[in-house]
């Protein structure tokens, strides 16, 4: 142990208050002791975007039944927002699908392109616009639930007016090409369809979350922006905005009103 004299320790204790009364008066601070609470004691809180996954599905589709079942299983999973798509080219089978539209096969189409495909198939899910898993492979889609739900950190926020009649989209670094903020209404919960004709004559199809409409709102480029909403086509109709990629239809973030 080496024993300071009483003059080098006075000297020692003269020279740390100089270079601290020094630093100081630089305009460099000492920071406080951490006190119980402080938000600096504890780990950082990360906002991640919701998993957004699309059934692609019809009510004349015979194999189509365990996907209903399977994004069913998965719709309470904290974070996972399911959407469920009719769609008519199996219409031609003897039943017209109730809830099918055309725009629900072109939106399909588009992501068969983006996903360069060579062609559409049901069931068929969409998860966050880039990847897709095909049939009822329960397994594959949990990975890829599990996967999604931490790969998007600090995506920009969705914020509905209390009116319920705009949403804002905040700031944030956009994807080349910009964005698209798309509007998806829908009707929450389960809807029981008898099918009386075709491949599943007799049986009851069960979907969730079944869309009625997707309407573009306009194009997000970075900038904090205020878009209209849809009118309500019922009174129990929900809507999902999407904020997706224009160039790979990537969704980089959404929000349930």
């Amino acid at each position: 142990m080496v024993k300071l004299s009483a003059m080098n320790l006075r000297g020692f204790i003269f020279g740390v208050a100089t270079t601290v009364a020094g630093l100081m008066a630089a305009g460099a601070t000492l920071p406080p002791d951490p006190q119980p609470g402080d938000a600096r004691s504890v780990s950082r809180t990360i906002r991640t975007a919701p998993v957004v996954l699309e059934l692609f599905t019809a009510q004349g589709c015979a194999g189509c039944s365990e996907a209903d079942r399977m994004v069913e299983a998965v719709a309470d999973t904290p974070g996972v927002i399911v959407l469920t798509y009719g769609v008519d080219y199996w219409d031609y089978l003897g039943w017209p699908d109730t809830f099918a539209r055309p725009e629900f096969a072109a939106r399909q189409h588009a992501y068969r392109q983006a996903l360069r495909l060579r062609s559409v198939s049901t069931p068929q899910v969409v998860i966050d616009g880039y990847r897709q898993v095909s049939g009822a492979r329960s397994p594959e889609l949990q990975i890829a639930i599990d996967e999604e739900s931490s790969r998007r950190e600090f995506p920009p926020e969705i914020e509905f007016r209390a009116a319920g009649d705009r949403v804002g989209i905040g700031s944030g670094r956009p994807p080349e090409g910009g964005a698209e903020v798309v509007a998806v209404t829908y009707t929450p919960g389960l809807q029981s369809v008898q099918i009386d004709r075709g491949d599943n004559r007799g049986k009851t199809v069960r979907q969730l979350n079944v869309v009625r409409d997707v309407t573009r709102l306009g194009t997000w480029t970075g900038r904090s922006t205020l878009f209209a909403l849809p009118p309500r086509l019922d009174d129990g109709d929900e809507v999902v905005v999407l904020l997706q990629a224009r160039a790979d239809h990537r969704i980089l973030t959404a929000a349930q009103r």
